[in-house]
This record gives C-alpha cells, structure tokens and sequence, in this order.
C-alpha cells in the first residue's frame, strides 16, 4: 500500500465477509458477479489490480479470468485476507 506505483484493489469475496475485514478503498465485486459486473472495472485493464479474498483460492480464479481477456497486470494477494491481517495488520480482525 506504500508503494509508489499506482494499483487497483478488487475484494472478491462475498459482501457478509467484506463487513468483517476489509482493505481501504478495495472495490467489492463478488467473484460469481465479476464477469456481469466486469464494465465496472473495465477501465483497470492497464492498471495493476490487486485481487484479494480470504485465503487467495478465489482471488487466483479471479486474476487467471481477468488474464484471460486481457487485463495486462491482475495480481494475486497470496493468502488473502487472512494473511494480510496475520502479518502485515494485526489490528484487521481474522474470521
């Protein structure tokens, strides 16, 4: 979050779990909703996009689909949420 270079952050988890903990400014798109939903972020396909879930199963789905039809720089939050909140934000509460 530090870093100078400019990137997106795509929470693909499901809005109950996105109560519970979430990254600022993340954008809350379900992954069953990413593809109708995908004109929503469309303009991110240059941009490096951070996808993240809780434990980084889905987030990968998400970041091999988002490949697929050309988003040049999808990154997995390997881990998650969940490692994101045991090691970087201590304060972010796990579930």
């Amino acid at each position: 979050m530090d870093s100078q270079r400019p990137f997106r952050l795509l929470d693909v988890r499901e809005p109950a779990e996105h109560t519970m903990a979430a990254l600022p400014l993340a954008r809350l798109i379900p992954l069953r909703e990413l593809p109708e939903r995908l004109p929503e972020i469309r303009d991110w396909h240059r941009d490096d996009t951070v996808v993240y879930c809780h434990h980084g199963i889905r987030s990968a789905q998400a970041v091999a689909w988002l490949a697929s039809i050309g988003f040049v720089r999808p990154l997995n939050l390997i881990g998650g949420i969940d490692e994101w909140s045991r090691v970087i934000d201590l304060d972010l509460p796990r579930y």
